[in-house]
């Protein structure tokens, strides 16, 4: 199985958040342990200003097992389809295009999902195997 990662839970488990750190690492566990993790390019570039510099970063994801995979014109289209009818049904704009690239990603490239962001994933990306 692959699992996709969200930054969020991935935040949480490389600085030992207080609240979500302990779960969130336990569903990565658990991810791993079924097969593959995936960070697609959007989640990696919000993770960046969370480490001092990109070896850091890299290793930190080597660490856990994730290998990053790329958003291409596929993903991107349908990202845009669904913030189009995000907006189209009165979303408000505090989504931007990132929350439906990684959806997107994890949608066309991963069998699952890992994130904490539950509510929005599930009205916007049903298809999505959330764990």
């Amino acid at each position: 199985m692959i699992t996709a990662v969200d930054t969020n839970i991935l935040l949480d488990v490389f600085h030992l958040d207080k609240q979500y750190g302990s779960p969130s690492r336990d569903a990565l566990r658990d991810a791993y342990d079924r097969g593959a993790i995936l960070v697609c390019d959007v989640v990696y570039a919000e993770l960046v200003p969370a480490f001092k510099d990109r070896d850091t970063l890299d290793g930190a994801l080597r660490e856990i097992g994730a290998r990053s995979s790329p958003i291409d014109t596929e993903i991107a289209f349908e990202a845009g389809l669904r913030l189009m009818r995000y907006r189209q049904a009165g979303g408000p704009r505090d989504r931007i295009i990132t929350d439906f690239l990684i959806g997107a990603h994890a949608m066309v490239s991963a069998d699952a999902f890992l994130t904490r962001d539950r509510g929005f994933y599930e009205t916007y990306f049903p298809e999505l195997g959330i764990n």
